[in-house]
């Protein structure tokens, strides 16, 4: 039996309405009595912005905004090579690996006026370190920060770290001004952002942001005369607003497969303009290895070998998104492949009769996607047809529909028994990967009680793990890299989660604005786009 998109694909593409349209036509300071063309871009994308705060920022919506509101120390170029942005050069780091010193450009003002310093970005890195949702990516690495002069920043480390250059590219880690937010340290303004990048936030709410360009910006000044960043609350609605021209840009993984097809035959056909960034977006499935019988391996493993990766990357994203046997995109570890569970429907059935299952008792498992995203839908429909047709007496897949926001707050709560999530890291490295699914604080035997993967739904931790983190923490290069194979491979082993696809983002431009150009953390270069023929 097969299963394809197409027999889920809506007969009817909703659009927005009038009164919607002029609505956010207005907001754009346009007119819906009249057809005069705005020098301004307008983006879209799917869903809401709920906070710019740097420090808690972890939707990839969020992170792409601040990006162009502020700026890093260092970040990434199309290449992947580390550059300096606020730093003047390279970082320096001392002969014992304690003390890495930053050197950082002169006569950059954040948009209040006020001189970005030494001491403002001691300010935001401990604001991070405080507050920070991810601060669990510095751990206990920093024992302190100094500020010996305006320009140089210091950083004392508590024991060698390898990590801690791609940390500076951090989203998270994007200066703020210190005297703005004074009065509001753990606090955030959404509607006051003060960064040093190339836009300011001209207005804020939750469906529509407003950005200018930054008149004093320190480098590159944006091509275009401003951006308006809209979020649509379906699929369908983005989808419509860009092939009828109601958008400039449309920037998003959320949309209907279908759709991506679509527009990626279009831009073949110079309708669009298509632009892609590298494959840095994980899928899996996440399994609460806490309770029983997921918390027998065996059981786990007869559960991976029934993904078809292969078959749901044809059907369900028509190939667009590439199948993986890896929770790390291979992009950060070249060809040193790590292979998790493949899928052998004869294995499974094997192992859940040696395991009791089969022959009149089946197990059941509560499957959860995530109600907003197209793709989960149709992950777990295939995957449920496919056990369906080849072990129906042995594997059930009970799919039950969650907005994303319920999942995300209520995963270290343990309500979902196994749950369809993506990751994209927050830097550039196989760690960044690694530590939000696999690290742990406090673990009673492979049971994780508190840290990151209880964040991530699957309660599962290795004593042998949190071991080599540490260790790889001293390590440089190849040598640090195996360290960080050997994490993955111990986790394909013990299968907390099984991935499904790797993803690139992806957006689509009208032929009459530039083509959209990702940097190599993958973020859209909003001030590279302009208008054109004009």
């Amino acid at each position: 039996m097969m299963l394809t998109q197409e027999m889920f694909k809506s007969k009817r593409i909703n659009t927005l309405t009038i009164s919607t349209v002029c609505l956010l036509l207005t907001l754009f300071q346009y007119s819906c009595q009249t057809n005069a063309p705005s020098k301004r871009i307008t983006i879209a994308s799917s869903g809401k912005v709920n906070s710019l705060d740097p420090a808690r920022a972890n939707t990839l919506k969020a992170l792409q905004l601040i990006s162009s509101l502020g700026d890093t120390l260092y970040e990434l170029d199309n290449d992947g090579e580390l550059i300096p942005k606020l730093a003047s050069k390279m970082p320096v780091i001392s002969k014992d690996k304690l003390k890495i010193s930053i050197s950082l450009k002169k006569n950059i003002l954040f948009h209040d006026g006020t001189p970005f310093d030494s001491k403002a970005m001691k300010f935001t890195i401990e604001r991070f370190q405080r507050i920070g949702t991810n601060n669990y990516i510095l751990d206990k690495k920093i024992k302190s920060i100094e500020t010996p002069n305006k320009n140089t920043l210091i950083i004392n480390l508590n024991k060698p770290t390898s990590s801690l250059e791609g940390l500076l590219t951090s989203v998270n880690l994007t200066a703020i001004s210190p005297s703005f937010y004074k009065n509001h340290i753990d606090k955030f303004l959404n509607n006051n952002f003060v960064g040093t990048g190339q836009y300011v936030l001209k207005s804020f709410s939750n469906e529509v942001q407003i950005l200018d360009p930054n008149l004093n910006y320190w480098d590159l000044k944006p091509k275009n005369h401003g951006i308006n960043f809209v979020g649509y609350s379906n699929s369908s609605s983005l989808y419509g607003a860009l092939k009828s021209k109601q958008i400039d840009v449309l920037l998003s993984n959320s949309i209907d497969d279908s759709q991506r097809k679509d527009l990626n035959f279009l831009s073949k056909k110079k309708e669009f303009k298509e632009g892609i960034s590298n494959p840095t977006e994980v899928s899996f499935i996440t399994l609460r290895t806490n309770i029983e019988p997921l918390n027998k391996k065996k059981i786990r493993l007869a559960i991976s070998k029934t993904i078809n990766r292969e078959e749901i990357s044809k059907n369900v994203s028509y190939g667009l998104r590439h199948p993986s046997k890896s929770i790390v995109p291979q992009i950060f570890k070249g060809d040193n492949l790590v292979s998790w569970p493949k899928y052998s429907p004869k294995e499974a059935i094997k192992i859940l009769k040696d395991e009791g299952f089969c022959n009149g008792k089946t197990l059941n498992l509560p499957l959860t996607y995530r109600s907003n995203v197209p793709t989960d839908k149709l992950i777990a429909l295939y995957w449920k047809q496919d056990v369906q047709a080849y072990m129906e007496d042995c594997l059930s897949i009970n799919i039950n529909g969650v907005e994303s926001t319920t999942i995300y707050k209520n995963l270290s709560e343990g309500l979902y028994t196994a749950v369809i999530l993506d990751w994209t890291g927050t830097y550039s490295d196989p760690e960044a990967y690694l530590l939000p699914l696999l690290s742990c604080n406090k673990l009673d035997k492979n049971i994780c009680n508190q840290g990151e993967s209880v964040y991530s739904g699957s309660f599962w931790g290795s004593e042998k793990i949190e071991k080599l983190f540490l260790e790889s923490q001293g390590l440089y290069g190849n040598e640090r890299l195996k360290i960080l194979l050997n994490i993955e491979r111990l986790a394909s082993e013990a299968i907390p989660y099984i991935p499904i696809w790797v993803s690139s983002q992806k957006a689509w431009s009208q032929k009459n604005i530039s083509k959209p150009i990702f940097n190599g953390a993958g973020r859209l270069l909003m001030g590279d786009l302009e208008i054109i023929n004009e």
